[in-house]
């Protein structure tokens, strides 16, 4: 299947590595090309020498005020301009409501969420008919998961943005999409797993709740969000995707 990806222009944010690196190298495989960002000048310089020549990197933080008009430029300045963004960001940290401090929810505010807006609207300016802005949530927009609390605060609100922005720019053929990773094998789930006095315990019970009974992997989820970015999904908007090996009960 062609998914029409080929010489398409895609800005994905957080990633020098995780489900934002896996989704630009799925990208790349398909023919697009990508600006890829993260915080560190020196991380990002080498994942997009590892990508390859159709990628450019550039160091921003998604928590600041300026990030937006930089990627904007930078696509415009490398490829031209854009045909779509994948908005990801690292997780918040774990805690629970009585653990995380204000400081760790305005950080949080900040980079998941505000941040998040900020590239979306940005993106939405610039973006002409057949472009896509992209979300990587988490399953917590559906479920709250036990000890994040902070991302059980702000993805369900981040998803709800989301949709609102689908009604406003679907009459310009612009549409919007999210992905809710649950347990995809990354360092920050492995992270999450290893605040357990077991990991392998806390794992192999994990992988019990799964139908597929296993993590999926970085890879699963970029094919998927290389997909639900391509011209081959444009039909497709409004939707929050779950990316879950079949852990969510609802329908």
């Amino acid at each position: 299947m062609d998914l029409g990806l080929k010489d398409r222009v895609y800005v994905v944010t957080g990633a020098t590595r995780g489900l934002g690196n896996a989704s630009a190298r799925e990208l790349l495989a398909d023919g697009a090309k990508v600006i890829i960002t993260g915080r560190d000048e020196k991380k990002v310089a080498e994942a997009a020498a590892a990508l390859g020549p159709n990628a450019h990197g550039v160091a921003v933080d998604n928590a600041d005020s300026t990030a937006s008009a930089s990627l904007m430029a930078a696509a415009r300045e490398r490829f031209g301009g854009f045909d779509g963004i994948l908005i990801s960001v690292g997780g918040p940290a774990p805690g629970s409501a009585a653990d995380n401090t204000d400081e760790q929810w305005q950080s949080a505010f900040e980079s998941v969420f505000l941040g998040a807006v900020r590239l979306a609207r940005a993106a939405a300016a610039e973006l002409v008919e057949g472009g896509v802005i992209g979300f990587v949530l988490s399953g917590s927009v559906h479920e709250p998961i036990p000890g994040l609390t902070i991302s059980n605060g702000l993805r369900p609100g981040l998803a709800g943005f989301a949709k609102s922005l689908s009604d406003e720019l679907g009459p310009r053929g612009i549409r919007v999409v999210g992905l809710l990773p649950a347990r995809i094998d990354t360092d920050r789930v492995r992270e999450l797993d290893g605040l357990s006095p077991d990991p392998k315990v806390t794992r192999a019970a994990n992988e019990a709740r799964i139908p597929l009974r296993r993590y999926g992997t970085p890879e699963e989820f970029g094919r998927t969000a290389a997909f639900l970015l391509s011209p081959a999904a444009s039909y497709l908007t409004g939707i929050m995707l779950p990316v879950d090996g079949g852990a969510r009960r609802g329908f």
